[in-house]
């Protein structure tokens, strides 16, 4: 396997961190809360075999920027995915989301009609109808209390435990990796604050205008996901919003399927960006 390293851009005044690999048609790899570009590390080789595969640390994650006084919203991160790409010269690009990483790269694809040529979802949410769980998250990163446990070293390792369907996929590499870019409270701060900062009004945005969008879809998802406990009813919805998607349903692993099944996952988005 290539090993990737983190090389760093300046983006609307952040430094910006990613991970690249290979040379051919781009393609955009994002995460979710709370990890970075190292959840993909075991993915993005197959994928670069016949693809250019940029995997970024979203502002307030891995070794990227962690500013408090940003908002967080789609804005945001929109805004840092078209400086990104322009920093890299990527004018259009396949896209690969998880978790939060999904609605972010959903809604930038939806107001930005021809960048996305093709679009991969693997466990996430996109509606703006919040299951439980989601709730409870919401209310863990706003009250103080609460947050400084769940982004706690402790919290953090208790969350990546919770995303996975086999608990011994949970190394010690993993641990250190997903604990590592938080070491202080300003930055488990805004850990915190980069995992509530999507609008309500934007998940709507989605609803309404997903089924616009007439590119090819890859939809691979853990089935065994406590993290999105209702990720299958999520993943059927978008089925019927785009009927054009391939799903596949993984029933032995959970939320973070990069760390269960990276042969797989990489394998099969290998195929899909490459077709």
């Amino acid at each position: 396997m290539a090993t990737t390293t983190l090389d760093t851009v300046k983006v609307n005044g952040m430094t910006v961190a990613y991970r690249e690999l290979g040379s051919g048609p781009p393609v955009l790899l994002l995460h979710g809360w709370p990890t970075s570009s190292f959840l993909w590390r075991k993915v993005m080789d197959p994928i670069a075999r016949a693809n250019r595969v940029v995997a970024p640390d979203l502002p307030g994650f891995g070794a990227s920027d962690k500013p408090l006084d940003a908002g967080y919203d789609f804005e945001f991160f929109e805004a840092t995915l078209d400086g990104l790409l322009e920093a890299l010269g990527i004018d259009a690009a396949g896209l690969a989301v998880h978790d939060l990483g999904g609605p972010v790269g959903v809604h930038w694809t939806l107001n930005r009609p021809g960048r996305v040529t093709k679009l991969a979802l693997l466990n996430t949410l996109l509606y703006p109808d919040f299951s439980e769980a989601v709730m409870a998250f919401i209310k863990a990163c706003t009250e103080p209390e609460l947050r400084e446990q769940l982004t706690s070293p402790a919290g953090l390792e208790a969350a990546m435990r919770l995303g996975l369907g086999d608990e011994s996929r949970l190394t010690p590499e993993v641990i250190a990796g997903v604990r590592e870019p938080f070491g202080d409270d300003d930055s488990r701060r805004a850990l915190a604050a980069a995992g509530i900062g999507l609008q309500v009004e934007g998940f709507s945005e989605i609803e309404r205008n997903l089924s616009s969008l007439k590119i090819p879809v890859r939809i691979i998802y853990g089935e065994r996901d406590r993290i999105l406990p209702d990720v299958s009813e999520t993943m059927a919805r978008v089925q019927r919003d785009l009927p054009q998607a391939e799903v596949t349903a993984l029933p032995d692993c959970g939320h973070f399927l990069q760390e269960e099944a990276p042969e797989r996952i990489g394998e099969e988005l290998a195929r899909f960006f490459a077709e």
